[in-house]
């Protein structure tokens, strides 16, 4: 009787210890004794977006390049950007809507398996992040200083002014011319008729050097270098009038997280302005890049019963395959096959079964 009594207690343990349950915690449920707490994996599809912003600034002498040098030239400043690379990398993070307590017990098994199970990416840690570096870069505002030292030189004049004074001679009075000289600040258009004067300079200047019709004798590095320079100098002027284009890249970063309830799973990935650059979704003032998700057809589709509350068993997701596609209008920039894991199926696997690995 002794005996069948101690039987029966140790199958009673053994019972007990092999009870492996879990069950979803509610926001401010306490964590059961003796129990670990894990999530189901989310797809973060993270986007590393360039665009290259073009931009021109039009010279302070720009509306006399017609008169002095005999060009049009354009008399406003603009900008344009223009996608130049789009990269799509998924992420996969813990799902912060889902935490579920889950008791392994003693068993040996339960504990491999359900740490396989995190190392094959079907559950988390639901403190789990993939950690990115978010990085902005912006363009330079525009500024005429870009002319400052272009501009450098006179900027005084003398001006002469003829006035009349009343004098008194034998004859009676009489009116006498003076000359009266002063200085003032010329005026736009002078100081684009002097620049238009030293380009023509610097021009019939290198011809001379170039054909040798010059005092000074001028060979090898030496001639190189003095046509260099004269160069450089005709090109300081003529941006006077012909304005400044500059190119640089704005590089930032998007992320579009998937809705499982969105029917169409058509997303606005980031917005593009012709003037402004790249911007987040919800500013309307560009227009939209979108980001759409096409699922590949599911062969060998899992029909199982899941309940997120269950004894010896782990919930875990099964991702789908989709062709994510990220277009501009009509333009595809970007395609690429990507698993996401919360338009999968919710599955079941007993813990207390050893894998082929153990």
């Amino acid at each position: 009787m002794k005996s069948s009594l101690k039987i029966l207690l140790a199958l009673l343990v053994l019972l007990i210890t092999s009870n492996l349950s879990s069950q979803i915690l509610n926001p401010g449920d306490r964590v059961p004794v003796g129990a670990i707490v894990y999530s189901l994996p989310i797809t973060n599809i993270h986007l590393v977006v360039e665009a290259t912003h073009d931009s021109f600034v039009a010279g302070p002498y720009a509306k006399y390049a017609q008169k002095y040098l005999g060009v049009e030239a354009l008399q406003e400043s603009r900008e344009s950007y223009k996608l130049s690379s789009v990269e799509l990398i998924p992420y996969i993070e813990a799902d912060p809507s889902v935490n579920i307590a889950l008791y392994l017990g003693n068993q040996r098994n339960a504990s491999a398996n359900f740490l396989e199970m995190i190392n094959q990416g079907l559950i988390m840690w639901s403190d789990s992040y993939a950690g990115k570096s978010q990085k902005m870069q912006y363009p330079n505002l525009n500024s005429n200083e870009l002319y400052v030292k272009a501009m450098s030189g006179s900027n005084l004049t003398s001006e002469k002014s003829t006035l009349y004074r009343t004098v008194q001679s034998r004859t009676g009075s009489e009116r006498v011319a003076v000359q009266q000289s002063q200085v003032v600040e010329k005026s736009v258009e002078k100081r684009a008729q002097e620049i238009a004067s030293q380009i023509f300079h610097l021009r019939a200047k290198r011809l001379s050097i170039i054909t040798g019709d010059t005092d000074a004798t001028f060979s090898g590095d030496a001639l190189r270098a003095a046509v260099e320079e004269i160069n450089r100098l005709e090109d300081e002027y003529l941006s006077l009038f012909m304005g400044k284009s500059t190119t640089s890249v704005q590089k930032m970063s998007f992320d579009v997280v998937p809705k499982s309830n969105n029917e169409k799973q058509i997303y606005i990935a980031f917005r593009l302005s012709e003037t402004s650059g790249l911007m987040p979704a919800n500013n309307l003032s560009g227009r939209p890049v979108v980001l759409e998700l096409i699922k590949e057809e599911q062969l060998g589709v899992v029909n199982m019963d899941v309940s997120i509350t269950g004894k010896d068993k782990v919930i875990y997701r099964k991702p789908i395959v989709v062709n994510a596609r990220v277009m501009d209008g009509q333009e595809l920039l970007v395609q690429s096959r990507i698993p996401v894991y919360q338009l999968g199926e919710l599955l079941s696997f007993p813990l207390g079964v050893a894998t082929g690995r153990l």
